[in-house]
């Protein structure tokens, strides 16, 4: 987390991404988060100095909290930027809040023996688990679809495009080697949940998580997200293995043996204990079913993407699109719209495919060119190309999306798909 931030400040992201924009895209709900202009530096830096807190163990119960926070406000901040590991990492994060991640080999039980403990219930982990199974088994479960694994799509886009890649670069121009990463891709995510848990097959999980995400760092532009799933996989392996590890960093630190085998179990107040079982209980079931959520809904997935995010769909589709939207004023006059007027470039491609944003944006052109308590109308002539098809016509180019109001319904403005 505290690489991920140095990384984005040195990238000068925070700028471009949350300062420079002249308009955001709040997540539906969460209106209320909202720009803090150049205070954002300030969002990243809490948020890196909690996660250095965290990592040290250092007022565990406070900084846990403010990660938590800071780091989710920054997510909220703009639909542009959503990505599947950033939602983990929040959850991730809200988790942490409640476990005794600080009761052993940290500073808080260093400087309080009694909270100092190393044995912990086992459910305290398994949720951490759980949570990590749900990500990779649910992404498994998206990629049972016909276009990954009938057309071997998107990989039959993206592979050729790497065909630079030393040795084995070359490789990428065959159809049988986009059909085979589609499948393993398929096949790994529903697997390594079962090969990690499972004592006998973890090893051979580990190995094909560290192969399968350098991989994927080195083919596909996704950050960080590879070395986290890698590190987090770590949390599958036996106590005894952690212990040797601690055991060693311990000696190179100098710690006392009475803080690293304290022989002692970790104790939670019974009302509190059971009101945390009530809570990972309510959270787990939600995280169950909240996925499915999408089949309340008509038309393709990947089409509408109503109920696609926040349900871990990894790398699924290639949209590309085309967005032009016509204001028409009172007076009778109309003009075409310069997006580049008002949104950066990854906002503009971001927003031309995906339905609710263009809601959004064109909400935020009927306030701007709103005169005199009148609102102007406001249409959208929109193509979109879903994984190599031909681009057609996504929103209903008639319809006036200023008396739209985005909600939870099935928006009937959408076209629908076409095979």
């Amino acid at each position: 987390m505290f690489l991920s931030i140095v990384r984005f400040w040195a990238n000068g992201w925070i700028e471009d991404l949350y300062i420079t924009p002249k308009f955001l895209f709040p997540y539906f709900g969460f209106e209320f988060v909202s720009s803090l202009g150049h205070y954002t530096y300030g969002l990243f830096a809490l948020c890196a100095i909690s996660a250095i807190m965290v990592m040290l163990g250092l007022q565990y119960r406070l900084f846990s909290v403010l990660l938590f926070l800071s780091f989710t406000y920054i997510e909220l901040l703009d639909k542009s930027t959503y990505l599947n590991h950033y939602y983990f990492i929040s959850l991730l994060c809200l988790l942490m809040i409640f476990l005794p991640a600080h009761v052993y080999f940290s500073l808080d039980s260093g400087f309080n023996s009694k909270i100092l403990s190393d044995q912990i219930p086992r459910w305290y982990l398994d949720s951490i688990k759980l949570l990590v199974a749900i990500l990779y088994f649910y992404a498994g479960l998206a990629k049972i679809n016909s276009d990954w694994l009938l057309e071997a799509l998107p990989l039959r886009i993206w592979l050729p495009a790497r065909n630079d890649v030393p040795l084995i670069g070359f490789l990428f121009n065959y159809r049988w080697v986009h059909y085979a990463f589609s499948w393993f891709g398929c096949i790994y995510d529903l697997a390594i949940p079962f090969l990690l848990w499972n004592r006998r097959t973890r090893l051979l999980g580990y190995g094909a998580v560290v192969i399968f995400h350098l991989a994927t760092s080195l083919l596909f532009q996704i950050g960080m997200f590879p070395y986290v799933m890698i590190v987090t996989a770590l949390i599958f392996f036996s106590e005894g293995f952690h212990t040797k590890v601690l055991s060693l960093l311990g000696s190179l630190l100098n710690v006392s043996p009475n803080l690293l085998h304290p022989n002692k179990l970790f104790q939670q107040k019974i009302l509190y204990g059971n009101f945390l079982k009530a809570f990972f209980i309510v959270f787990f079931v939600f995280q169950i079913l909240f996925p499915f959520r999408y089949l309340l809904y008509p038309g393709k997935l990947f089409w509408t993407e109503q109920g696609y995010r926040f349900s871990w769909r990894v790398m699924l589709m290639e949209k590309a699109g085309y967005a032009q939207f016509k204001v028409k004023l009172s007076d009778g006059q109309s003009f075409i719209v310069n997006n580049n007027e008002f949104l950066t470039p990854l906002q503009e491609k971001m927003m031309a495919t995906q339905p609710d944003m263009i809601l959004q944006y064109a909400h935020f052109l009927k306030d701007f060119y709103a005169k005199d308590g009148v609102s102007p109308e406001i249409y959208v002539e929109s193509y979109v190309a879903l994984n190599g098809r031909l681009g057609t016509t996504l929103i209903d180019p008639s319809v006036n999306l200023a008396n739209i109001q985005d909600s939870f319904s099935h928006k009937n403005w959408i076209v629908p798909f076409n095979e």
